[in-house]
Parts: structure tokens; sequence; C-alpha cells
């Protein structure tokens, strides 16, 4: 095991090397730029994500489809993820994370335009897609196809299923001392009574458990932030400076060059919001939707709530925290230093902190089933659910009680080899994306049904 785990190792070293995070933010620059900024319309797909479309049949509202891709992409990584950029690259981690959010959100708009454009109906009637659909009708690879929905089935396994479930169990017996074995039974209890309803039981669970967990979150947030009211404009100054300054060790804090702070601040973005990674697409093409646009505004709000929002606030959090208190982080590093920071609000924050944990790793475990769904309906067409559900719901289990450290380096492996198919297509049918955008948004025919050729 210790064998493979380094092979592991060393092909994450390569796959999510420095050409992978040159190849992402260049794509989520480039895309910006041709798409003449599309992030502009943020508010406008606030307001659409909320927002029922009328007339139209089949599929999910689109809130439903955001809900379920924001279940998947919010999760552990939006807290402890963001503590290890800090930890690594200091607190200019956070301004290049939530710059790297800022521009993703033109490649979540992309690929959930092109998946909604060349989405397909089920023998229900209903909406499926996802880059896999997109491959094999507009790029005509089969290849590919098969390809990426093999590393989302098997990715699903890992980064939704096991490592959640893992995380789980490590808080409940650290925070409750409730035994593993115990946790992963009751997981796999309450992940069974959604997961074996199919999509439309876990969109719907997801919608009603994002809202919640969001307000939960952001709720204990503003008030880790009043009581740190003092040190939260030092932080923000603090944060910008140091992503553009190297800093010497100093306060608690890592000394970090400009390099370290964008490494590791763009590197968490990436992982956060998932954009480029072809996952939010799949529930994007679920939804009901006039045109391809209309519901690409509303998957790009996905990252603007996990990166731009989500991400930003645990980074100020932590920051103006060990600004309030550098004594209480004295030898604390990596993920501790969230849970360390929620301790200034005494038990309350500690139980804050793992209530958050717990409630994001279990979204996530439901996010992910659906995309595992998909890729594997793909593959074996929809009979083969019912196998895939059990199989699923075994490894929730079984990440619970075991060592995920193999899991893990499997996960980001898989995690990377699904980005490259997808940014392959996007670049290929960046025309497309680009035509679709001028013609719905900045033609305004946004409320104009699909169809214009």
């Amino acid at each position: 095991m210790n064998g493979l785990k380094s092979l592991l190792d060393n092909l994450n070293s390569m796959v999510w090397g420095l050409p992978m995070m040159v190849l992402l933010f260049g794509v989520h620059l480039l895309l910006t730029v041709r798409l003449r900024m599309p992030q502009r319309k943020i508010w406008k797909a606030l307001r659409l994500s909320v927002t029922e479309e009328e007339g139209e049949e089949g599929g999910m509202s689109p809130f439903a489809a955001l809900a379920t891709a924001l279940a998947a992409t919010l999760g552990t990584g939006n807290i402890i993820g963001v503590s290890m950029a800090v930890a690594m690259g200091g607190p200019g981690a956070v301004f290049w994370c939530w710059l790297t959010g800022v521009f993703g959100m033109a490649t979540k708009y992309g690929e959930s335009l092109l998946a909604v454009k060349y989405r397909e109906r089920d023998g229900q009637g209903s909406y499926v897609g996802g880059p896999m659909y997109v491959m094999k009708t507009a790029l005509h690879s089969k290849f590919l196809a098969v390809l990426f929905s093999v590393f989302a089935a098997f990715a699903a396994f890992g980064t939704g299923c096991s490592v959640q479930a893992n995380a789980i169990s490590s808080v409940m017996e650290t925070a409750f001392h409730v035994k593993p074995a115990i946790t992963g039974t009751i997981i796999c209890a309450l992940a069974a009574v959604v997961i074996l309803g199919g999509a439309k039981k876990i969109t719907g669970v997801c919608e009603r458990l994002i809202p919640f967990m969001a307000v939960f979150y952001l709720g204990g947030s503003m008030a880790l932030l009043y009581i740190n009211r003092a040190y939260v404009i030092p932080a923000l100054r603090l944060i910008v400076t140091a992503a553009f300054t190297p800093r010497a060790a100093a306060g608690g804090f890592v000394g970090s060059t400009v390099m370290q702070a964008a490494r590791q601040g763009i590197a968490r973005g990436l992982f956060s919001d998932e954009s480029g990674l072809g996952t939010a697409p799949m529930a994007a093409a679920g939804a009901r939707s006039k045109n391809p646009v209309r519901q690409a505004l509303v998957s790009m709000t996905g990252t603007f709530w996990d990166t731009v929002v989500f991400c930003a606030v645990t980074g100020i959090v932590i920051v103006s925290s060990m600004l309030h208190q550098p004594e209480l982080f004295a030898g604390i590093s990596g993920g501790d230093l969230a849970e360390a920071s929620f301790g200034l609000m005494n038990g309350f924050g500690h139980v804050i902190f793992a209530v958050s944990l717990v409630i994001f790793a279990f979204a996530t475990i439901l996010g992910w089933s659906f995309y595992g769904e998909r890729a594997v309906a793909y593959l074996f067409g929809e009979g083969s659910l019912n196998y895939y559900r059990i199989c699923y719901l075994v490894a929730v289990f079984a990440g619970s009680v075991t060592s995920m450290g193999v899991v893990w380096g499997l996960s980001d492996l898989l995690n990377g080899l699904m980005a490259v198919p997808n940014l392959i297509c996007l670049l290929l049918l960046q025309k497309t994306i680009v035509k679709e955008t001028n013609h719905y948004l900045w033609g305004g025919r946004l409320d104009e049904r699909d169809g214009h050729g």
C-alpha cells in the first residue's frame, strides 16, 4: 500500500502540476476574454437561479440543478482546503483563490452552455447531458466521451463518496466521540433513503439542504467576524498586500513568496469550484431552460457561491482570527487553522465547525452520486443504476471505517484526468460558446427559446 500511495503521489504531482494549473487558469482567462466577461451578469444570473422557467416542460428547476451542483462542490475543501492554502501560502493565498473563482465563472458558464445545447431525452422523457454527450454529438468522439465517463464514474466513488464519508466519521469521532462504524452505518442509511430514490430524489433533497447549510455556515462565520470586527479590515489589507509581496514568518503566519501564495491559492480555487472538470454541466443539462445561455448563467453562480463567497469568507475568518489572537495559533498548521479560528467562539464554535463539516461532506456524497449515475447511465444504460447505487452505498460505509491515504491520491488523480478531455472539448468548441453567447446574452434575447440555428 505504501508503494501504491507513493506511485499515486508521483502521478498526481504530474497531473496536478504546473502545466495543469496553467491550462485550467488559461482556459478561465481565455473564455473570460472571448465571452466579453459574462461575470458582469452575475446579478442577472442570481435572479435567474431562483426564477422558475414558465412554459418549459420536463427536467428539474434551474435552482434544483444549481443546488445539486453546489451540493457536490461545496464540501470540506471550502473549510479545510482554504485553511491548508493559508497555512502553506500565507494570507495572500486567499486573494488568489478568490481571483481564480472570479475567472472560473466563465469556464463554468461555457461548459454548462454546451451541456444544455447538446443534451438529450432519456427513456422517461427527462433531460440528460454533460461533457460526454457534447463530445459524442458535437465532436463526434465516442472515445473522449467514454474516457470522461469512466473517469467520472470512478472519481465519484473516491472524491464524492469514500473521502467525504471518512471526513464525517473523523469529525464525529473527534468532536462527539462516536465510533466510525456507528457513523458509517448512520451515513449509509441516510444516504440510502435519498440515493435509492433516484435522480429526482437526490435533486429534491439537495434543493432543500443547500440553503440550510449555506445559512448555517455563513451565519456562524458572520458571528465570528463580528467577534473579530476590529481585525477584519486589517485582514483584508493583509490578504491583498501579501498576494503581491513576499512575507517573513510573523504572528503565526508562515513566511511565503508571491509564487507560493499564488500557487496555493490558485490550486485551492481550482480544486474547490470544479470549473473545467465537467461535473456541474451534468446537473445543468437536466434543468428546464428556454435556451442554453439562461442555464449557463445559473450554473455560473455555483462558482460564485463556492469560491468568491464561501472560500473568501473562510479565508477572512482565518486571517482575522490569527490577527486577533495570534498566541492561539502557535504550533497550529494545515487544516487545523480553521478549527482553531472557530474556537474563538468558545465551545459553541467547535460545534458549528463540526456540524458544518458533516453537512458539507454529506451534501457532497449526494451531489456526486448524481454525477456518478449520469456517467454510469451513459456507459451502461439506465438499467445499470441500481447496481451502481448499491456499490456507492457500500463505498460510503467502507470510507467511514478505513484509512483514506490511497483513496485520496486516486481521487485527485481521477479528477485531474477527468478535466483533460473536458478542457479539450471547451477549447475546440469555444466558437460555439461565443456564438450562443453573442446571440442570447449580448443580443438581448435571454427570453427567446432555443432554435435560432
